[in-house]
């Protein structure tokens, strides 16, 4: 596959989104990272409608063909989650399973949390559910690494960062995807404030792709960010403070459905943020799927296990 899919342009909450779906029955809704696309799913779309079920991919908010607000408060948390139950009211659907990937996990644990009875299940990869904590999280990495870069830190002052990735587009999309893939050394995310901005810390790209990627497969995503810029999905990182602002009601909150986690063993995420943390905050867990040869972009590295993972899962709610 190496265009893009026919899609349709979904009205839901406030926003347009650029939709990809496959086949019928209970509904998946596929939610990606950063910097990603509906695309990111074309592996799981085929599979999951093979398997009896209408898996659908938007486009988030920010990215792509969907819907790009112009006001950073637009990207909250709220907002996010509300797209995705907005997406299911559009579509008719009473209830449905939600997958996130990278942000998109994020999104799909906090709709979870905050919007249970539209959900039969969840499934995180790559970012495991995370617990409120107690002090702003950008401010928290802040005052615990004086004089570290780190990507998200760099994100927040508006302009900077998508100017430095939108000096050129296909560099900044074609190295952040190889550095985060399995067996990429130290990419340089973490390291002395020197100045540097993200584009020029990423190692460059190697004269050959990998196999999990083609040219074609690659310039989805190159074409998408020339057109559209790096800003909308920025964004979302520059509401990450505000969002715990405004979540004190969650602190001690649990996800309270059928939840599963996936992530490529080699995932630098995954050790930033272990999986173990989630023990105790997921009431039913159906287990972490870590899969050997595989770093951040799970389900495009290795789409057939992932694909098994997830088919499993949903098998398992007994949903027909």
């Amino acid at each position: 596959m190496s265009t893009v899919p026919s899609g349709a342009t979904v009205a839901a909450n406030g926003v347009e989104l650029h939709v990809v779906e496959e086949g019928d029955g209970p509904a998946v809704v596929l939610v990606h990272g950063w910097p990603e696309l509906a695309w990111s799913w074309r592996h799981q779309l085929p599979a999951l409608a093979a398997a009896g079920y209408r898996a659908i991919a938007p486009d988030m908010r920010g990215y792509g063909r969907s819907s790009v607000p112009a006001d950073i408060g637009d990207y909250g948390i709220e907002a996010l989650c509300g797209d995705v139950v907005g997406l299911l009211d559009a579509l008719d659907i009473e209830r449905a399973v939600v997958v996130g990937h990278d942000w998109g996990s994020m999104v799909a644990w906090n709709t979870a949390v905050r919007h249970p009875d539209r959900l039969h299940g969840v499934v995180g990869m790559s970012v495991p559910f995370i617990p409120r904590p107690k002090r702003p999280p950008v401010a928290n990495f802040d005052a615990q690494h004086p004089g570290v870069f780190f990507y998200i830190s760099y994100f927040q002052v508006p302009g900077v960062a998508e100017a430095d990735l939108g000096r050129d587009a296909r560099a900044a999309v074609t190295r952040i995807m190889l550095a985060l893939q399995s067996g990429t050394p130290d990419t340089g995310f973490l390291g002395a404030d020197d100045g540097r901005g993200l584009l020029d810390r990423l190692p460059p790209a190697p004269e050959q792709l990998p196999a999990w990627i083609t040219q074609p497969e690659l310039d989805v995503y190159v074409e998408a960010f020339e057109r559209t810029g790096f800003a909308g999905g920025i964004n979302w990182y520059r509401n990450m403070d505000a969002n715990w602002e405004r979540s004190a009601d969650l602190a001690d909150a649990k996800v309270e459905i059928p939840a599963l986690f996936v992530a490529g063993a080699d995932d630098p995420v995954i050790i930033a943020w272990s999986p173990d943390r989630m023990e105790g905050w997921l009431t039913d867990p159906r287990g972490i799927v870590l899969v050997e040869g595989a770093g951040h972009w799970v389900q495009q590295e290795k789409p057939g296990e992932v694909n098994e993972a997830l088919v499993a899962f949903l098998d398992g709610l007994a949903l027909r």
